[in-house]
């Protein structure tokens, strides 16, 4: 059985100032999901699952759904506020949605097979698409999951600090650890990230976690469990979101599953704020240049 891509597209894009999902980079306006798709497709998955706002449906099906017709399964799942799904009674305010973690419970019924969970707006390359589908294919369990641990060097914006998981990774590359550093930037041909206002380096090497993670179906239970724990814990935080890494930490530090770091030295970039835009554009030019992807990618 194929294993299932599944997309996080439901995100506000509060720093971007749009709907960085569907921005058009490439030449003929192909967005970052576009590519990924692509790799996606070469790389083996047998069907996309694309986590969105309800009220994006139709943008989002007009847009794919010309092009994928025929070269891939596609479904739609919709991430919303409603808590009585996960049998949780009360009303609790919100401002935003609950992050990560609860937008892949969106897919908990659409998806009964090894999957692989990516950034909608996050251009990840072929190489961490294959060495997914050679991890879902041959070496995936329910307590045996992956991580893409991209070289932290290679994931950096020339505009600002970004967050970044650090992982801290055993002899056997297994994740210990995964410590959200939440400013990182490049200084001087170093690499920093910045606590209480003290400088600490990073090698570039150092693996990070791009949300590129792989799980099984089995997952879901877990996740649904420490959802409802959350929500309660956090119901007076209008804004505390419950990301993906929190699963991880929470699998490792019980026992419960393994997390295999598998390390890729592809160059990662994304769109965090709209000065990145023309960065991007040149690195898709620069790829097609190379050969790496066609001019038209859907050709």
């Amino acid at each position: 059985m194929k294993p299932t891509l599944l997309i996080l597209a439901a995100g506000m894009a509060s720093r971007y100032g749009s709907m960085k999902q569907i921005d058009g980079f490439g030449p003929n306006g192909e967005t970052i999901i576009d590519y990924s798709i692509y790799d996606a497709i070469n790389a083996g998955f047998g069907k996309i699952v694309f986590i969105i706002k309800e009220e994006f449906v139709n943008e989002f099906k007009a847009i794919f759904e010309p092009k994928l017709a025929g070269r891939i399964e596609t479904d739609y799942v919709f991430q919303n506020f409603d808590l009585k799904q996960f049998g949780i009674e009360e009303e609790i305010y919100r401002e935003k949605p609950w992050g990560t973690a609860h937008a892949i419970l969106s897919g908990r019924n659409a998806i009964k097979e090894p999957f692989c969970v990516i950034n909608a707006d996050d251009f990840y390359g072929y190489d961490a698409f294959k060495k997914m589908v050679d991890f879902l294919t041959t070496e995936v369990t329910d307590s045996n999951y992956s991580i893409i641990g991209y070289q932290v060097g290679n994931t950096l914006s020339e505009f600002g600090a970004v967050s970044r998981g650090v992982c801290k990774v055993d002899a056997a590359s297994n994740l210990e650890e995964i410590v959200e550093r939440t400013k990182v930037y490049p200084k001087d041909g170093n690499i920093f990230y910045e606590e209480d206002g003290e400088e600490f380096p990073l090698s570039f090497d150092t693996p990070v976690s791009m949300n590129f993670w792989g799980f099984t179906p089995a997952v879901f239970k877990i996740t649904e469990d420490m959802f409802r724990a959350f929500a309660m814990e956090n119901k007076d935080k209008p804004k505390a979101e419950f990301f993906i890494p929190l699963i991880g930490e929470n699998l490792v530090k019980t026992n419960t599953a393994n997390f295999k770091v598998v390390p890729t030295t592809n160059k990662w970039f994304g769109v965090t704020y709209k000065e990145d835009k023309p960065f991007v554009q040149d690195c898709i030019d620069q790829l097609i240049k190379d050969g790496t992807y066609p001019e038209k990618l859907w050709d």
